[in-house]
């Protein structure tokens, strides 16, 4: 075993682990804010992860070069997405919910400020 073949085994086991860990999380988990959590962190940790293992298993290629492209793509994307996505969640009215906090308050403050500070 050559040490290529240890790092792509070490990238593509760390990168696996992430996506299966967002996964769980992503069907765990109670509302759209935390999930979009664990999305993040599937798209920042666990993708580029394995696109980087495919990356330093091909060597020095051109599809290798579009694989660290699609890396930094994806990084700098990604936040972006996830703000998008956590705005459009709360203007359709999808109230965060807190652990100490009742989510029927936090919806009716939400519909009081009318969408203010958005």
């Amino acid at each position: 075993m050559t040490p290529v073949d240890v790092v792509t085994a070490v990238l593509l086991g760390v990168g696996v682990f992430f996506v299966a860990i967002g996964a769980i999380g992503f069907i765990r988990l109670p509302d759209v804010y935390t999930r979009l959590h664990v999305t993040g962190v599937v798209d920042t940790l666990g993708a580029p992860m394995i696109l980087l293992g495919a990356a330093v298993h091909l060597g020095a290629q051109l599809v290798s070069l579009k694989l660290v492209m699609a890396i930094v793509l994806l990084v700098m994307t990604s936040p972006l997405i996830g703000h998008l996505l956590a705005r459009a969640a709360l203007e359709a009215g999808h109230a965060p919910t807190h652990l100490d906090e009742d989510p029927d308050e936090i919806a009716k403050t939400l519909a009081g400020k009318g969408g203010a500070g958005l």
